[in-house]
């Protein structure tokens, strides 16, 4: 049977793609090796930069960010090299899981999934390592599985008060355009993005965004690489063009996305998300259920996890959601499987939006027999009311 109307896409990604981006991928497909392709592929390069803030070159791959998370890895350490990771939630899981498959030593700093990394316990752990066995820190600036953001800032300037030499590797997947993020600024040698979140792009396309530190330890890595390798990479993309065959109508899509966040202006767009955030999680306050993320510092603009009362289910929940509204919830991941749902609220959405996206919620409680009270939405239009056109003003102001 048909379902009417469009679908609720608000999972924390894949995101719900624009009409203009699917337009502009809607092309023929170029030849990669014309001088046609060669100024698409500076200007999505060049692009970039602007977007992880950044003065290094940025990688492109035809990859999911997991790819790009290998890509970090192998071009810059050597087997047996200790990486200190920090347990924040299911995808820093999995970027241990990764750097042990590939013959690393990676050191896991116990989390509760609950906040965000605590810098302090970087500086403590860099500072007991005086001969410098770990070569790189590797976080996860926005922990997908639970909705809680690591200040990047405050890594590194742990990083730096321990005085020690170790790369810092940012996973920004879920944060990229969404989050303020400042490569250069914070001190980040290795950023790993993917396409399909704030991007606004179909998932397809991953990130390697480089300081001069990284490169420079590209040069003595030993791990095996091949596909992944940046000096290729780097080589192909002096001209805009890549060693194998791209992602070419991909390109087409990032260019547009590029366009359209600057468009917005990119400060604002980090404005949008955290505004979009606050609208949430004062909805599910008012709703009387809890925040999975404890600390307020740690919130973050892309999503909002939810933790189901005892004795509920979350997978049913969202069962009756889809089934009843068409709209998809983001699900519990391991540790949180059935006890968490998640509410994405990034990439291309506005205030109308979200108030669908919270009405199919509070009516989904009701119908799913799950213990709240109502007003939820209503505290988010209040929130959303009284500070519409914000970004819009600031943006006049200073045009």
């Amino acid at each position: 049977m048909r379902t009417p109307g469009r679908h609720f896409l608000q999972i924390p990604g894949p995101t719900n793609v624009p009409d203009r981006i699917l337009r502009a991928m809607d092309m023929p497909t170029m030849d990669h090796r014309s001088p046609a392709f060669g100024a698409l592929g500076r200007r999505v390069l060049d692009g970039m930069k602007t977007i992880f803030k950044c003065s290094g070159p940025v990688i492109i791959y035809p990859a999911s960010g997991t790819g790009a998370w290998e890509a970090a890895l192998v071009n810059t350490l050597s087997p047996g090299d200790a990486v200190l990771m920090y347990e924040t939630g299911h995808f820093a899981s999995l970027w241990r899981g990764l750097a042990s498959r590939l013959g690393l030593e990676p050191e896991f700093l116990q989390g509760d999934w609950r906040s965000g990394l605590h810098p302090e316990a970087i500086e403590d752990r860099l500072r007991e390592d005086r001969a410098h066995r770990i070569k790189a820190v590797c976080v996860v600036h926005n922990e997908t599985s639970t909705g809680c953001a690591t200040r990047i800032d405050a890594v590194r300037k742990a990083m730096d008060a321990a005085g020690h030499p170790a790369l810092l590797m940012v996973d920004t997947i879920s944060s990229l355009a969404s989050i303020d993020f400042r490569q250069d600024e914070w001190g980040v040698d290795v950023t790993v993005g993917g396409s399909q979140k704030g991007l606004m792009l179909p998932p397809g396309l991953s990130f390697n965004a480089l300081s001069d530190k990284a490169l420079a330890a590209s040069r003595s890595s030993k791990l095996p690489k091949s596909f992944w390798s940046w000096d290729e990479m780097l080589t192909a993309n002096e001209t805009g063009f890549f060693p194998y065959t791209p992602a070419t109508n991909l390109l087409y899509g990032l260019a547009e996305a590029i366009d359209m966040l600057h468009e917005e202006g990119i400060d604002n767009v980090f404005q949008r998300h955290a505004r979009h955030g606050e609208a949430t999680r004062r909805a599910v306050e008012a709703w009387g259920l809890e925040v999975f993320c404890r600390e307020p510092r740690h919130y973050s603009g892309s999503l909002t996890a939810v933790l189901m009362p005892e004795g509920h289910s979350a997978d049913r929940f969202r069962r009756v959601v889809a089934e009843t509204f068409d709209m998809s919830l983001g699900n519990g991941l391991s540790k949180v499987a059935d006890r968490v749902f998640r509410i994405g609220h990034l990439g291309d959405f506005n205030d109308l939006m979200l108030a669908g996206t919270l009405a199919g919620v509070e009516m989904g409680l009701q119908l799913a027999g799950v213990p709240h009270e109502r007003g939820g939405v209503q505290a988010a239009l209040d929130f959303l009311g009284s500070t519409a056109g914000r970004g819009e003003t600031r943006r006049a102001a200073a045009e």
